[in-house]
């Protein structure tokens, strides 16, 4: 598995690394048996680059992994961790709290859960609006300074706010949604983040399944799925949205690939700054997912893809819009 460096400081990271957050709900029931072996799989495969967050089935992630990572080497796994999202005893969403005091009892906890003793890249997962980005900052650089966290990373934050928290500490990469249908960042993040030598971490790079090439219109009924809420799913957006996804397929066979391949392959050849995150939840999807390191794609393959999915032809926003109306990375 090929590597590159987070940042100008940051940790070497395998060219894809491994969401764990749908392993805990948020995509519907997942199974705990076949969501370890995953993780061993990836592991396996070279994929040292393990994301999660303290909030993700409110700890069951952190646990998880820690359950997968018991007679592992620790330092063969780089483990990213997002805090700070408030929850409530059924699920519901609070805001976000990265207040210094704060920061420090949320990454006591996930010590505890993960079973670790330092935690590789840690991020606020939003941009708490009522603290100073320098305040957050300040704070995990304090935990760099005890040895609890090697490096910083941010999330879904915007230019001017990666500007700012990079002049109190060095960070890492920015993690935030990028694909094919999600091209928001190109404009001043990416042009940013490249200034000031920070990488990206791209979630969603499947945006949810949406582009996956294995969704169906009348998937993801069940209680707890995301994707009831998310407008590019929703009746009078899906059926645009899987025309897209048909078009693909017709360059993805040209090939002989799989649509997510194609779809993967794009963003990671869209820069050696920019490291996919793969949401796989099964040992087949990480498989289709790790071989799009295979795929080439010429200068003319990205002309017909960019034919095909054209920048904003997606239907309905990545988030519903009360939720984007608050997050920094939208300003």
């Amino acid at each position: 598995m090929q590597t590159y460096r987070l940042g100008k400081t940051g940790p070497d990271v395998s060219a894809i690394g491994l969401g764990c957050m749908g392993m805990s709900g948020m995509y519907g029931p997942s199974d705990r048996a076949e969501s370890i072996a995953t993780i061993h799989a990836a592991l396996d495969a070279g994929v040292n680059l393990l994301d999660t967050g303290d909030f993700y089935g409110m700890g069951h992630n952190e646990m998880l992994i820690g359950e997968a990572l018991k007679g592992r080497r620790r330092e063969n796994a780089v483990i990213s961790v997002k805090f700070g999202g408030m929850r409530d005893p059924v699920g519901g969403w609070n805001g976000i709290d990265a207040r210094p005091v704060a920061v420090k009892n949320f990454l006591a906890y996930s010590l505890q859960r993960l079973g670790v003793d330092y935690i590789d890249i840690y991020r606020p997962a939003r941009l708490d609006p009522n603290v100073p980005i320098e305040d957050t900052v300040g704070a995990i650089a304090d935990l760099v300074k005890a040895g609890y966290v090697r490096h910083i990373g941010l999330s879904e934050v915007g230019a001017d706010t990666i500007r700012r928290a990079a002049t109190v500490a060095p960070i890492v990469d920015l993690q935030i949604e990028y694909s094919l249908i999600s091209r928001g960042i190109e404009e001043k993040i990416l042009p940013t983040t490249r200034e000031l030598g920070i990488s990206i971490t791209a979630y969603g790079v499947l945006s949810r399944g949406l582009i996956s090439g294995h969704w169906q219109k009348g998937q993801g009924a069940t209680a707890g799925d995301f994707r009831n809420y998310s407008p590019r799913f929703q009746e009078g957006n899906i059926e645009q949205n899987l025309a897209l996804v048909e078009k693909l397929r017709e360059i993805a066979e040209a090939k002989s690939v799989s649509v997510a391949q194609i779809a993967i392959a794009w963003v990671a050849a869209k820069g050696k700054d920019i490291v996919p995150i793969i949401g796989a939840r099964r040992r087949d999807r990480l498989s289709e997912a790790l071989g799009s390191r295979a795929v080439d794609l010429s200068p003319e393959d990205f002309e017909v893809i960019e034919r095909a999915v054209p920048k904003d032809a997606a239907a309905g926003g990545r988030y519903p819009e009360h939720m984007l109306q608050h997050m920094d990375s939208e300003k």
